[in-house]
């Protein structure tokens, strides 16, 4: 057996554990045109394993607002930003698949909870084609997006991951179209 020093050993093994991650649904930041070529919001492909959990709790969700640079905009009971995507018709979610991986839909077991500036008349939900029910904002489907690493984060807002644009709401239900 040969031996190598072992700052080469820790080097090797920096290097795989980078390579590795680049291929998974968590790294990259991307969120342009590779997405909306049928790869992940990130330019790369997915993996089950390294797939978020859908926002969703064991009642009901809990649907709020925040103040952030691009105003004051809708997020989930953790503080989470909640976005709206261009492609979805009708008030019925077309986001699965690898789409859902890199934008978690906002699930709920009840009636969502409006507090804040939040209208409770604006909440609303919608069955998703597996099953579970999906929160509504003014017949939009939510989502948050995996690259929101802390409460508020908004790095998702304008994105044209799968093909269409992804934007934060309004406490009026309204696409806010600005640049983050």
């Amino acid at each position: 057996m040969t031996r190598r020093p072992l700052p080469l050993l820790i080097l090797g093994a920096t290097a795989a554990l980078a390579m590795a991650g680049c291929g998974s649904s968590g790294g990259g930041g991307s969120t342009g045109a590779a997405a909306s070529s049928g790869g992940n919001a990130y330019g790369g492909s997915s993996t089950a394993a390294a797939a978020p959990k859908p926002a969703t709790s064991s009642g009901p969700a809990t649907i709020a607002t925040k103040k952030t640079d691009l105003g004051t905009i809708l997020v989930d009971g953790q503080g989470r930003t909640l976005y709206l995507w261009v492609a979805d018709k009708g008030g019925k979610s077309v986001c699965d698949g690898a789409c859902a991986q890199a934008w978690p839909t906002v699930l709920t077991k009840g009636a969502p909870k409006a507090t804040g500036a939040v209208k409770a008349s604006l909440l609303g939900t919608t069955k998703r084609a597996n099953g579970t029910t999906e929160v509504t904002y003014k017949g939009h489907p939510l989502y948050t997006f995996v690259e929101d690493h802390a409460p508020g984060d908004t790095t998702g807002q304008g994105s044209n991951g799968f093909g269409a644009l992804w934007w934060v709401l309004s406490p009026a239900g309204q696409a806010i179209t600005t640049a983050a």
